[in-house]
């Protein structure tokens, strides 16, 4: 799919620019996009941040959890977001227990921007994962980090549940907050947080905080771009404004294909190819020699 002038004169946002954000006010967008076309959509669109999220593993492979996602699944689906949003800043999560020593962890997010093309990385915790998320800055890869509810332990949660209800775990995200700031990332992202609190920790803060089902206080949003155009539909999280229904669309394409194709008026010569007329009445003619043969 060829550039067009405005996407080709639009410029990347930079690490800088992000962590600005937190000052000038500027509410930055992100998006999670698991492909080539709907990463084409939100660099058309102007989304500051395309996100190849772990979600894609539920959304583009199946799966009921973030959990199966692989190194190369995710790699796989980062190159392809990269094509697709060339000059769209890229963030790129990292799977489940793809950062759990800092080798690996260094390993992973290397080749997450390498072979993935992505700018940035974001594994998931707080004060557990600290000492990691501080080796991957100091080895100059720009992390952030991801709290509150975080998928990838959503079985010790007992499943997808809000966290930060009461003042003591609300305390401990505050706290894991404070941890990924002092390891040097350039963003969180708060996930399923009572608004009231991510609002409170996020002015605690120097850098900025992103919000999924985190409220209005955060400095950006991010939802999944098959939630918020109605593409996925196997379920709909509260947090999730449905801004489309593509689903709809597609199903009355689809129905219309079908009936079209059972009563034989598609294809029509509009959508088929023609051939010139001597040469086809010479090949009914070679047709008719080969049956005599």
């Amino acid at each position: 799919m060829a550039q067009n002038p405005q996407e080709a004169a639009r410029k990347k946002r930079t690490i800088q620019e992000i962590r600005d954000s937190k000052h000038t006010g500027e509410k930055m967008v992100y998006m999670s996009v698991p492909d080539y076309t709907s990463a084409r959509w939100a660099e058309m669109a102007g989304v500051d941040v395309a996100v190849c999220g772990d979600s894609l593993a539920m959304i583009a492979h199946g799966h009921p959890t973030t959990i199966p996602a692989t190194m190369d699944m995710m790699v796989m689906h980062c190159a392809a977001i990269r094509r697709g949003a060339p000059n769209t800043f890229v963030l790129g999560c990292m799977p489940y227990q793809s950062y759990h020593t800092v080798e690996l962890a260094l390993t992973n997010a290397t080749r997450f921007m390498q072979v993935g093309g992505s700018d940035a990385v974001k594994p998931q915790g707080g004060r557990s994962q600290a000492h990691i998320l501080k080796a991957m800055v100091d080895a100059g890869i720009p992390t952030a980090s991801h709290i509150g509810m975080t998928p990838h332990t959503v079985a010790m949660f007992g499943g997808f549940r809000i966290q930060g209800k009461t003042a003591d775990t609300a305390m401990k995200i505050l706290e894991d907050a404070f941890a990924i700031q002092d390891a040097g990332c350039f963003m969180l992202e708060f996930e399923a947080v009572p608004a009231k609190i991510a609002t409170v920790i996020s002015r605690q803060l120097e850098i900025p905080t992103i919000g999924i089902g985190a409220g209005v206080g955060c400095d950006g949003q991010i939802l999944l771009g098959h939630d918020l155009l109605g593409v996925f539909t196997d379920f709909k999280p509260k947090f999730t404004k449905r801004y489309a229904n593509l689903t709809e669309v597609a199903l009355k394409g689809i129905d219309a294909y079908i009936k079209d194709v059972k009563a034989g008026t598609f294809p029509d010569d509009d959508h088929s190819y023609g051939v010139d007329e001597r040469e086809y009445e010479k090949f009914l003619g070679l047709v008719e020699k080969r049956k005599h043969a």
